[in-house]
């Protein structure tokens, strides 16, 4: 199914954006906030994530792409059950196809807002 392929790809993301030391776009020097990492000091990014306990971009879009191919395996199994009418509550169908619907629209919507901000980075002057 295409949503392998997709969460193969996150899973090959990096972790941590890298800067280009000079010609940066963005926020320059200066005083920043209380506790902000400088900017392109990737190294301490990753130690900062690590000891947070939190986990990779392309990590947490593994995991969303594979709690949506469940959910969509779930109304799907579900739905072949109605079929054949071994289903007995047909609202357990209703909510795994709701569930479902709702968490493609949500990733459909992410990939959306995703493309438009690439378009965007790509439009920017230099």
């Amino acid at each position: 199914m295409a949503i392998t392929a997709i969460a193969g790809a996150a899973a090959q993301l990096p972790t941590t954006p890298t800067l280009p030391s000079t010609g940066q776009i963005g926020w320059t020097g200066g005083t920043g906030p209380a506790g902000a990492i400088p900017a392109g000091d990737t190294a301490a990014a990753t130690t900062a994530a690590g000891a947070a306990g939190t986990e990779s971009f392309g990590q947490m879009m593994t995991k969303a792409l594979d709690s949506l191919q469940g959910a969509q395996a779930k109304a799907d199994r579900l739905a072949v059950s109605a079929a054949t009418g071994d289903l007995t509550n047909v609202h357990d169908y209703m909510i795994a196809s709701t569930e479902a619907s709702l968490a493609t629209e949500l990733t459909v919507a992410v990939r959306n807002k995703a493309v438009d901000s690439f378009n965007q980075i790509m439009n920017m002057g230099v």
